[in-house]
């Protein structure tokens, strides 16, 4: 039986009613006796269930709401229940020896802090998510789309993500006033990972807000023979847009540029 508790707005509560969705949300995260999972804001806990029928080694729920942990713990006597704003967990002091798996139905308006905080922070392999529906597609947008913007090239330096499905406002309680999606983050071992996460953020956001401009103009300041080389080996004009570079070029320019770029 899951927990009743009525929604907080202060705590942007939506309580996801359809079940075979919470089932297909934790399907999505291939759970095995061999990951530890974390959930994000367990609520009623609608996904709760399918994650320990799925058999993890381990199950940890971050739950802000004072009333909900308590109950969380008491139905779900296996699971180790942390009750604190995911906002400010320490993702660094997760056990990288455990293959984590992160889910969650993310409040609209901490989304986008809380997967920039994971991406860069945690040892997670997989997270899937649920979140706006715009947000969603601005995540998972390709380089070079209408959607790809500074979110994008930041998230995609740590990991490949990838939109799964879109869920109305209908299957939550309360009902949202827009469409959700649920996304999928994917480990790249291959990718290596931004060794100034803060830094690169920077010059992203810099690049982003003109991103009308041409990159001549938006790097006039930072124009040097080493930047000039790197684009012409990398197939970057002056004349290109934010957009046309992939997160691994915003890495590359980043290099070029951060001596001069303010801190």
């Amino acid at each position: 039986m899951e927990v009743r508790h009525k929604a907080k707005k202060s705590l942007g509560q939506n309580f996801l009613q359809d079940d075979n969705i919470a089932r297909k949300i934790v399907d999505s995260l291939k759970i095995s006796e061999k990951d530890s999972v974390l959930e994000i804001g367990p609520g009623q806990g609608a996904l709760t269930k399918h994650i320990l029928e799925a058999a993890p080694k381990k199950l940890v729920l971050i739950e802000k709401d004072r009333y909900l942990a308590p109950a969380l713990a008491e139905e779900y006597p296996t699971a180790e229940v942390i009750q604190e704003d995911a906002l400010k967990f320490v993702w660094e002091d997760l056990d990288p020896s455990e293959n984590w798996k992160i889910v969650g139905n993310l409040p609209y308006n901490v989304a986008s802090k809380l997967m920039w905080d994971i991406a860069a922070k945690s040892p997670a392999v997989n997270c899937v998510f649920m979140v706006q529906h715009e947000v969603g597609l601005r995540i998972t947008a390709e380089q070079g789309s209408k959607k790809y913007g500074g979110i994008s090239a930041w998230i995609q330096s740590f990991c490949q993500t990838q939109y799964l499905f879109q869920v109305p406002p209908t299957v939550f309680k309360p009902k949202p006033k827009v469409d959700s999606a649920v996304i999928k983050f994917y480990l790249r071992p291959d990718l290596e990972k931004p060794s100034d996460p803060e830094g690169l953020a920077r010059v992203i956001k810099f690049c982003f807000q003109f991103r009308r401009k041409q990159l001549g103009k938006i790097l006039k300041s930072f124009i040097s023979d080493s930047l000039l080389q790197w684009m012409e080996e990398e197939g970057i004009s002056l004349k290109d847009r934010p957009e046309a570079l992939s997160p691994v070029q915003f890495q590359g320019l980043y290099n070029c540029i951060k001596n001069d770029f303010p801190s």
